[in-house]
């Protein structure tokens, strides 16, 4: 089962951008359509954005679809989260996660759902002034 490491958090001012990245520690991304969700503090997961396996099709979650944008890069193994125009209330851990059953080929799942794979530690966005 694939193993997922979160990179790319930290401090940032409203409006301000940051880009996440999402490596396999093993095996390839390519099996696994990936997507990300984030958990701020005393509040329930939120899922975000999703990617294909092929990378072609995406889809995000009303709240970041016109400031987040996901991508995968198969030459670096790696799906990314680029974050503009960020909000103090985008504050948490931000993981990503794998889907070895997506609904389709040109279609993925938002996690979190039962059964999603690999999500690592996580990295922290903060997003204060």
């Amino acid at each position: 089962q694939v193993q997922l490491v979160e990179s790319g958090g930290g401090l940032v001012q409203p409006g301000g951008s940051l880009r996440l990245s999402c490596i396999a520690s093993v095996l390839s991304l390519d099996y696994y359509a990936i997507g990300w969700f984030r958990q701020a503090p005393g509040k329930a997961r939120e899922g975000l954005s999703c990617v294909t396996r092929s990378g072609e099709n995406t889809s995000y979650v009303q709240s970041v679809e016109e400031r987040f944008t996901i991508s995968r890069d198969k030459g670096e193994n790696a799906v990314f989260l680029q974050m503009n125009g960020l909000k103090p209330e985008d504050t948490g851990v931000y993981y990503c996660a794998g889907d070895t059953s997506p609904p389709s080929r040109s279609s993925c799942r938002i996690p979190p759902y039962p059964g999603m794979a690999g999500w690592g530690k996580g990295t922290l966005v903060t997003v204060s002034s």
